[in-house]
């Protein structure tokens, strides 16, 4: 008996600080094309990937929770957690609290710095390597990510690394599992076999307009935000300067 499960592992929802939807039509969306399950890994934050884990019995889907979390080099994806991991701890000790957790630790868009992805030189040890990401702007650093993974000896994952309803499923893993029967399937049985990399991936890239407007969005907010925090300190610096011209004047002034 085998039976071949589509999951994508790697879907931002409205909880995410750059998601645009909430999980009831994400799940919806996966049940509609035909995934077996998302997991829901929002930045820094849990609480929405529990629920939607919660939820997904309700849409005929398995329910995994996740986080993508912030490490002291990059992002992780911890999937299988329903805790949230320690943020901006070293690489090694979070791989090791996800496994402690009952987690697999998967490497998210590796070595593409702009989106914060894990160098080569830090890169020593995971659970599994996402080898395609359905955002990356070009196809060079998935087939980077699909040789590194090769070359270790780590199980191989496809995502869409969607942050709206329409890129749900883009890309995704397919999970090949002897012995089980489909409907005795649950979220332990995906994570052992993302660990023992029993893995087919499928996907294809974001169109190129889309991917534009995915890395403009981004390179905006980052402007913006850094463009507010400068206004902000240059009235906090203008404030400050009045208020010391107001008390040398006040000296000066006679009685």
């Amino acid at each position: 008996m085998q039976t071949t499960l589509r999951i994508d592992p790697h879907v931002h929802s409205e909880g995410s600080y750059d998601g645009h939807d909430p999980v009831e039509l994400l799940l919806e969306q996966a049940a509609e094309i035909g995934l077996d399950g998302i997991v829901v890994t929002d930045h820094d934050v849990i609480h929405e990937s529990l629920r939607a884990a919660e939820l997904a019995p309700e849409y005929g889907l398995i329910g995994i929770p996740g986080v993508e979390v912030s490490t002291n080099v990059g992002h992780l994806l911890a999937i299988g957690v329903t805790e949230m991991p320690p943020r901006r701890a070293p690489l090694d000790e979070t791989v090791e609290w996800v496994r402690d957790h009952g987690g697999v630790a998967v490497v998210p868009h590796p070595f593409q710095r702009s989106r914060h992805g894990i160098p080569r030189r830090h890169l020593v040890d995971c659970d599994a390597v996402e080898v395609f990401n359905s955002w990356l702007f070009t196809g060079f650093r998935n087939r980077r990510a699909r040789r590194f993974a090769a070359e270790r000896g780590y199980p191989a994952l496809a995502a869409s690394d969607a942050h709206s309803v329409p890129h749900v499923g883009r890309a995704f893993t397919e999970l090949v599992i002897d012995g089980v029967a489909r409907a005795d399937l649950d979220g332990d049985t995906v994570l052992d076999a993302m660990r023992n990399g029993s893995t087919r991936m499928q996907g294809r890239r974001q169109p190129i307009p889309a991917s534009a407007r995915h890395y403009a969005v981004g390179s905006a907010r980052k402007s913006g935000y850094y463009a507010k925090a400068g206004a902000l300190k240059g009235q906090a610096a203008a404030r400050a300067g009045a208020l010391r011209g107001a008390q040398l004047l006040a000296r000066l002034s006679p009685l």
